[in-house]
Formats: structure tokens, sequence, C-alpha cells
């Protein structure tokens, strides 16, 4: 089949309308995260361009101060639900319940469970919840295997045990910021970090409940000991105490991996604004592997799945916010559209971010079927994407550039091509190529009466010489062999047949390249 790139006329009619093709979406990112606050690749990239720790958190968060915070302990959620956990110590530790009693346990490992019996040289007691597990001296206690600083606060829910760590504030950065931050990177971009952290968890406490912070992304994440590495905990011991302030209150300083060359607005993200927590410039974050990011290859049916859109996905557009990132989602499918937030869109999809570009490649298949020597207009769309052509292939292998594309403001792309045999089209860009659209092509066959009685005759095109042709005749809903012949060198056929009243056709197998085809009716009256 040739191609022909043709330019839509305005004053043409329309033509009979496509099937829509399956969608490709090409998704490319810039920055890694929400976006809001400090981006940890640019504190980075600033502390080895000089800057100092200070100079670090005012750059991304606009109007803040430094100040002392009082010392404080924390309570960290490290279990709940659980049927059992296994406290140990490497020396005689001790136990004390709500009533007040205390019980003295040899090194070792203990596992309890909601019963909280224990045991004592007179045997198993039962102890009173809570218990509060305390530490031999300078030694920390382990739970299920991790290791952490200060006591464990042991509670009986209904079967379940929930179990809370109390340690100092020094202590739990400690196992935070190495968690959050490379250890290896300079001083002063681990000391950013331990004071966002610490402001973070100062301005983040948990309301309501027995507990001030979860072990994980809910809070931070939390490792322990084991998670301490010794740069990471000089940069908490060195910023003791030290938070940012805003207008007096400890400010809620987000932090993020890479911002792509600019933070974002807690407005755009979160939809409330903050006045420390604005856009910002970034440039120091080019170190990142995610400064930018793609392509990400997309088929329309994987995102219907993910989205749990209900139709079709056809087409998406996106709608963004001040600082460049996607605000939302307008999904168009075969029954309408819904429009998706850019966070379920992250999340659902496993995208870096919502910086986002998102390119569309679709080919959309021709209504009726096209018959040797017509010739259809293909369409489709190319949104995003640079220098689309329309490539062909007439074995699904072996892709040729058929011409070059010029999509509308729209995306609509449109190529008039020659139906010569059945043949693969695909829109193609650099990074990818649309679902292939197999357009078949079948025979031109004509069929007449010819001049003297008792025969037909008929001409097939292209000239498939030795190609074999049925005679069927119409029987109520079905068609009947009713005679045959064979296609010679100047494409033609005759067949002797006795013709009554009735409808007539010729047909002929798939070959050459070419799929079965069919003749126009012949009617018969007489």
């Amino acid at each position: 089949m040739s191609t022909v790139v043709a330019a839509t006329a305005s004053a043409q009619p329309a033509p009979p309308a496509a099937t829509p093709g399956e969608a490709l979406f090409v998704v490319s990112g810039k920055g890694y995260g929400h976006g809001v606050g400090m981006s940890q690749y640019g504190a980075y990239g600033m502390a080895k361009a000089g800057y100092s720790y200070d100079e670090i958190l005012r750059h991304y968060y606009t109007g803040i101060e430094l100040g002392l915070a009082p010392t404080k302990e924390v309570r960290v959620l490290l279990a709940e639900g659980r049927r059992a956990v296994t406290v140990a110590s490497t020396v005689p530790f001790t136990i004390r319940d709500a009533t007040g009693e205390i019980y003295k346990l040899p090194a070792g490992p203990l596992t309890l469970r909601s019963n909280l019996e224990l045991p004592t040289l007179e045997g198993l007691v039962v102890a009173v919840s809570p218990l509060v597990v305390r530490p031999g001296k300078a030694t920390p206690l382990s739970l299920d295997g991790r290791l952490y600083r200060g006591s464990l606060q042991v509670s009986a829910q209904g079967g379940y045990l929930r179990v809370v760590n109390f340690t100092g504030l020094g202590s739990y950065l400690q196992g935070v910021v190495p968690g959050e931050m490379p250890s290896s990177w300079p001083l002063d971009a681990l000391r950013a970090q331990a004071v966002a952290a610490r402001s973070y968890a100062l301005a983040n406490l948990v309301k309501g409940k027995p507990f001030d912070l979860y072990a994980d992304v809910r809070s931070q994440v939390y490792l322990g000991v084991a998670g301490e590495k010794p740069a990471a905990t000089e940069a908490v011991r060195s910023t003791a105490g030290e938070v940012a302030l805003y207008g007096g209150k400890v400010a809620s300083t987000l932090y993020f991996s890479t911002s792509g060359g600019k933070t974002a607005s807690a407005a755009d993200v979160f939809g409330a604004a903050i006045p420390y927590l604005v856009s910002r410039p970034d440039p120091w974050d080019k170190l990142s592997p995610y400064h930018r990011w793609g392509p990400v290859l997309l088929g329309a049916r994987t995102v219907q799945a993910k989205l749990g859109v209900g139709a079709r996905v056809l087409d998406a557009t996106g709608t963004t916010t001040p600082s460049g990132r996607l605000r939302s989602l307008t999904v168009v499918t075969t029954t309408g559209s819904e429009a998706v937030p850019a966070s379920l869109l992250r999340t659902a999809l496993g995208l870096r971010s919502t910086w986002l570009t998102i390119g569309i490649l679709r080919l959309d298949r021709p209504s009726g079927p096209l018959v040797f020597g017509s010739s259809v207009r293909l369409r489709g769309l190319s949104r995003g994407l640079e220098s689309p052509l329309l490539a062909s292939s007439a074995d699904g292998a072996v892709w040729t550039q058929a011409g070059m594309l010029a999509p509308e403001a729209n995306g609509s792309v449109t190529a008039t091509v020659k139906a010569v045999r059945t043949t693969r089209y695909r829109i193609e860009v650099a990074s990818a190529a649309s679902p292939a659209l197999l357009v078949k092509v079948t025979p031109r066959l004509r069929l007449v009466r010819a001049a003297e009685p008792g025969a037909v005759t008929g001409t097939v095109r292209p000239k498939l010489a030795g190609a074999a042709v049925s005679l069927e005749q119409r029987s109520g809903s079905s068609w009947i062999r009713v005679g045959q012949a064979t296609v010679d060198s100047s494409g033609a056929f005759r067949a002797e047949l006795t013709l009554a009243p009735g409808s007539y056709r010729a047909r002929i197998a798939a070959t050459g390249g070419l799929a079965a085809g069919v003749s126009p009716t012949l009617a018969v009256t007489g």
C-alpha cells in the first residue's frame, strides 16, 4: 500500500467516521516527589557549592528563622495489631506494668502475647497493660530483631498488641536522617535535613492518639539504631534543638527528593497556601538522576485499569499549576470524560512526580473495507511529541517511513494512503510508536453477464493470474457456490454458468498480500 501524506482541506465533505484506535501515552517528567519545600538533591547541590545549612533552609523555606525548641521525648508507634512481639536485650532489663509492679528479666529474648504473661522465679504471672520495657544500662532494646534507643511501651488491645517507642527527639532523628538522605553527602546538606526533619516532626505530632509519630511515611521513616550513621548522627547533634520557625511557630518543613529545577507551592499541590512553602527556583538539583526522566510508555488499557476508569480511554489532556506541575488530567473515554487529580494519577500510575508532559499517539481504523486502487484518509492523534511520521509494514517486522505528519493545534493528524495491499500502519516518534493498525485491502472484482447466454465474465485487479474465483448465488440469507473460474494473465475470468433469476457474486480467497474479496452483486431478472 503506497502512502501520500495530505493536508486536510476544510472545504471537503466530512469523511465517514473512523473507529478510534488504541492510544499510547508517552509520559516524561521532571523531579521526584510532591515538590513542596526542600529539594534534597537541591540541598546536596547547594552544600557542594559551599552554602551553609542555614542558607539552604532559608532558600527553600521562604521567610523562616532558625530557633531552638525545648528538649522533648517523643512516642513513636512501632507496631500495632500484632498477635505477638519479641523484645530482647543483651543485658538484664526490667518491665513495669500499669500497677507499678516491676519485674526483673534476664538478658535474652522475651515473647509477649496479648495475655501479657511474664516469666518470674515464682512462675508465670499476668501483668497489667500497658507494660513499660526499660533497657539495661546504655544498651538499646530490640523489638523483633531491630534495635531502638529509649523504652518500649507494650499495650494489649483485645487480643492484639501495640508497641510504642519512648525516646529522645535526638535519638529519633538519628534513626530518621540517614534514611532520608545518604550519609555520604556533605555535612551541611545533612544538617539541613536534620533541622527539616526535627521541625517537621514537631509541627506534625499526631493528635488524639497514645503516640506522637508513626515510624513510616505517615510521619517520617524511622529506622532505629540499625539505620544510624556517624555523619548523620553528627548532623543531628551539631544542630541539637534547632528548628525552622515562621511567625514564632515551628514550621511544617516538607521535603522531597528532586524538584526538576523549581519547587512547587503548597497552594498548587495541596490546595492551601502556606507563606513559607512557595515555589522557588532550584538550579542545584541537576545532579539528581531524576532531574529529568522518561519517557514512560503507558497503553490506554493500562491507564484505564490503573485509574479505575469504566470505559476505553481515547485521549487525555492536563491542566497545569503556575509552577508547571499537573493539577488534574481530563481522561476522554468512549462514554464521556472525567477529571483525575494529579496526586491520584501519580500514585496509580507509579510516576515520580506530577511535573509531567503527556504525549499521545493514536491511529484510528477507517470505516468500511478498502478495495485495491482506492484511497483512504487515515486519521489519528499525535500531540505533545516532536516530528511524528507515518510508518508502514507488510509483515509487522520491518517498518519503513511512509511520510511525515503535520499535527493540527489539537493534535489531529491525517494521511491519505492508496490501497495496494494489506498493510500495517503506525505513528512513530523518536521514543515510541502507536499500536500497529492493520488495514486490510481486498482485490477489486467485477462480475458481469456475458453477451452470449450461459456465461459470466469478470475482472480482478490487481491481475492475480492463476487465482481461483468462486461464483456464488444467494439462497435466502446464505450464498452457495455454483461455479468456478481461473484468472488469466490479463486479470480476466470467465465461467460457463446457467443463470436463473437471482443474485450472484464472485469471491476470491486471500492471496498475494490481499484479503479475501467479493464483487458487487449481479442481479439477474430473466
